[in-house]
């Protein structure tokens, strides 16, 4: 399943202010996309009715190319697998 809001980042994550797993979860991108020269972008779901519908407790929510990719954690194996794929 795609969405859009990832515009040129080729990594979003979904999240919530106040969310400890966000939080780890973005750090974990951060230090990846740095390593590897990719981008990446973070979406307040609180902002987006809809995204705050869909994605409810489910954050954070990472999506690698419009795709999603994990849920609640970030696996950096696994990110760095699928960022390599592209």
């Amino acid at each position: 399943m795609s969405i859009a809001h990832a515009e040129d980042a080729r990594v979003v994550v979904y999240s919530r202010e106040g969310c400890h797993l966000c939080e780890a979860a973005e750090q974990v991108v951060a230090q990846l996309v740095a390593e590897t020269g990719d981008t990446w972008t973070r979406v307040d779901i609180d902002a987006d009715p809809d995204l705050r519908q869909r994605f409810t407790d489910q954050v954070p929510v990472t999506f690698v190319d419009g795709r999603q990719h994990d849920f609640w954690r970030v696996d950096p194996a696994r990110l760095r697998a699928a960022l390599a794929r592209g």
